[in-house]
């Protein structure tokens, strides 16, 4: 069985979205200081690093992160790779795929291959009609590599909206470098936050041999 990680590592120095909270971590105890054990603390926007987005974060009636249904991040998954001369994830791009059998979506961009520390604006994103596309799939989940799915100036976030209308949840920043395009069996799954609009995940792919 191969097992592909396709998580960012947490730590400090990576990048994040401008004006959230960068990851910080301190020890509340050390061993080396005679305590029983080694303890940290972590402070961090839940949209850090790889992550699922809940309605939440776009609509202020919508679920939190504890309220995401678990089966979504729980089973088959394709990737599909976005050449980088493509601009957009546009209707007229996804209609090209094929998608027989797809019940979650992965996108492999140029983002995946960027430096932790570097946060390149200019991502591969989704355009409204294909998320219109992607919605009317009846797919459980979408994911990508780069940071959103929306264009970085989006104010309106209208690609989740679409999405979360038809119930399909939102995985962002993926790291899929050496992750071929093909069928994988995705596990993915968020932190039970009440009251929040998002989750850090640890996300990985398998693929018999």
């Amino acid at each position: 069985m191969q097992i592909f990680d396709i998580s960012q590592t947490i730590a400090g120095g990576m990048a994040v979205w401008p004006g959230d909270q960068k990851f910080r971590s301190r020890w509340t105890m050390r061993i080396r200081d005679g305590s029983a054990c080694n303890v940290s603390a972590v402070a961090m926007s839940v949209h850090t690093g790889t992550h699922l987005d809940a309605p939440y974060h776009f609509d202020e009636e919508g679920p939190d992160a504890g309220s995401l249904p678990l089966h979504h991040g729980l089973g088959p998954a394709r990737v599909f790779e976005v050449p980088p001369a493509q601009p957009g994830i546009s209707a007229a791009f996804l209609e090209r795929l094929d998608w027989h059998g797809v019940e979650r979506a992965l996108f492999r961009t140029s983002a995946s291959d960027l430096p932790t520390d570097r946060f390149c604006r200019d991502f591969v994103h989704l355009t409204p009609e294909g998320a219109e596309f992607l919605a009317g799939r009846s797919l459980l989940l979408i994911g990508t590599d780069a940071p959103s799915i929306e264009d970085f100036a989006s104010k309106t976030l209208s690609c989740h909206k679409i999405l979360a209308a038809r119930g399909v949840v939102i995985l962002e920043g993926l790291r899929l470098a050496g992750v071929l395009p093909g069928d994988y069996e995705l596990i993915c799954l968020p932190l039970k936050f009440a009251g929040l609009d998002g989750s850090p995940v640890r996300a990985v792919l398998r693929r018999p041999e």
